[in-house]
């Protein structure tokens, strides 16, 4: 029985590691190498080989593990952005999607929309990988979508063309000023009225799963840590005006979604 339960142990504590360098191979570690080659001159240069690469995507895009990534709190925050879309009457109106995401955020989020008459939902991505992905989550849904290759934090739609915008898990990813960027293209492309709804990573209260996710995102994702404070998107929508803004946290406070409605 204690071999047993040692061997478990070991393999384990292997397994992990493993994931781990995995994933920092093809997160952080991979910027890291970039940095030094002429790619980082690239609009797509922050954007991790997890997120870019066809064979990548298509490893980790699987709903258990997005959703163990996120504390198993990934429904949640799906659920509240799309009950608000199916609060709102979207009747002959544009969604935005700024940005893919693994999960199934996406499908439910187009679902809702057109629940609520969306005539348009515009799928907006850096990368086409990304965008190629979405399409074939979405093979089964009416030609009501449109994928846009696009940058988040200089769009080329028109001022106010979307009543609703949904970002879920950019903001975290991006430099800092880009972040800034990316919420004021994100304004810019609702229309008056519209609302933005914005999911990411939040400062956690209780101080043990804070320190946990500090060392997180210090190893993984070093720019997501200026969510905590210098550019927490509440208090930055709030600071550029003519916004309403709620934010709803989860999880010990670990992630939020936040609905704004532009002025």
């Amino acid at each position: 029985m204690n071999t047993w339960i040692m061997n478990g142990g070991v393999g384990l504590f292997f397994l992990l590691t493993f994931t781990a360098l995995f994933f920092f191979v093809v997160t952080r570690g991979a910027l890291l190498v970039r940095g030094f080659t002429s790619a980082r001159h690239n609009e797509g240069a922050h954007v991790y080989p997890i997120y870019s690469n066809m064979g990548l995507i298509k490893l980790v895009d699987f709903q258990p593990i997005i959703s163990g990534i996120l504390l198993f709190q990934y429904h949640r925050l799906v659920s509240k952005i799309v009950n608000g879309l199916r609060r709102t009457d979207l009747r002959n109106k544009k969604v935005l999607i700024t940005s893919c995401a693994f999960g199934n955020v996406i499908p439910r989020v187009v679902e809702a929309s057109l629940e609520s008459g969306a005539s348009r939902i515009l799928v907006a991505d850096i990368i086409q990988n990304e965008l190629d992905h979405a399409e074939r989550k979405l093979r089964h849904y009416p030609p009501k979508l449109d994928f846009i290759k696009d940058n988040a934090t200089a769009m080329t739609q028109p001022e106010g063309c979307a009543e609703a915008n949904v970002m879920f898990f950019l903001l975290h990813e991006l430099p800092h000023d880009p972040k800034k960027k990316a919420l004021s293209e994100a304004g810019r492309m609702l229309a008056p009225g519209g609302k933005l709804y914005l999911a990411e990573f939040h400062r956690p209260n209780p101080w043990v799963l804070r320190a946990l996710s500090w060392t997180y995102f210090k190893v993984f994702e070093p720019l997501g840590l200026a969510l905590w404070d210098s550019h927490d998107p509440l208090d930055c929508l709030n600071d550029m005006g003519g916004w309403t803004c709620e934010r709803e946290t989860y999880f010990f406070g670990n992630f939020q979604v936040i609905t704004a409605t532009k002025h």
